[in-house]
């Protein structure tokens, strides 16, 4: 009869305990290392120091190691605590990615989107997407304002539109975001009245001895007019002021002077 030695694998029992670290404790100690301290962690995740402190502490005893060194400047990594950070990191947050993800997609399906447009850019930018965007979110409701740009953005800013669509803004507040999505380009056009300009390429100077019809002095549009005209020592003078793009071309079809109407942008 042979003699039989059973061969066995020898652990401490910290090991077991460590399978059933929760993933909270892997969050707080996360937060902890990416900005190297328990109050701002704590202020992160709305929870309090003490509480933060006594998860780290828990989960250094069920891994049986110091993942932090602390001092009066605040925290910062043990070797230990840096490999588990290299690991737990890419974790936490693609679980982060996925839950604004769905986030997202749930708070698209119902609920009312406000949007804040000067009139430029709802004409030319907002309007032609809005029958997809219904068409792909049949659910949910559409408000939207016309304003100025610089309203346009008071409104954001001011917690009363979800995002804002204008031309060119001058000042972006600082905690707000600007993407550009599209250029377009002012053109001035005449009616019959004027028949006699088709086809002629005018200075800026000869534009200056014909009635102009734009948009008034608090918009986008007038104040680049004014600078343009500036830059060539001229003096934009508007004869007839409109409060919207929309009233432009009435006025310029009743021959009342040249008018300066926003089109998207054509590449030459």
């Amino acid at each position: 009869m042979k003699n039989v030695n059973p061969i066995s694998f020898i652990y401490q029992n910290n090991m077991v305990n460590s399978m059933n670290i929760s993933y909270d404790s892997y969050r707080i100690f996360y937060y902890v290392a990416k900005y190297q301290g328990f109050t701002q962690a704590a202020n992160r995740l709305m929870n309090s120091q003490p509480n933060i402190t006594r998860a780290i502490k828990n989960l250094e005893g069920a891994l049986g190691c110091q993942l932090f060194l602390r001092s009066n400047r605040g925290v910062r990594l043990t070797p230990e605590g840096e490999k588990l950070y290299v690991h737990i990191a890419p974790a936490v947050e693609h679980i982060q990615a996925g839950e604004e993800a769905v986030a997202a997609n749930q708070s698209l399906q119902s609920g009312v989107v406000t949007i804040a447009a000067s009139e430029i850019a709802l004409r030319c930018c907002l309007l032609p997407v809005l029958g997809k965007y219904r068409r792909s979110y049949p659910g949910v409701r559409i408000r939207v304002s016309n304003h100025s740009t610089s309203q346009a953005v008071a409104a954001l800013r001011n917690g009363l539109a979800d995002f804002a669509v204008v031309t060119a803004a001058d000042d972006i507040p600082k905690g707000l975001r600007q993407r550009r999505v599209k250029d377009i380009q002012e053109v001035p056009v005449c009616g019959e009245a004027f028949s006699f300009l088709r086809g002629r390429a005018l200075s800026l100077e000869e534009l200056t001895q014909y009635p102009l019809i734009g948009l008034g002095p608090d918009t986008v549009s007038f104040r680049f007019f004014s600078r343009f005209f500036s830059q060539h020592q001229l003096s934009f003078r508007l004869d007839i002021e409109t409060a919207t793009a929309d009233q432009i071309l009435p006025f310029v079809m009743e021959g009342l002077g040249i008018g300066f109407v926003p089109v998207e942008r054509q590449d030459i």
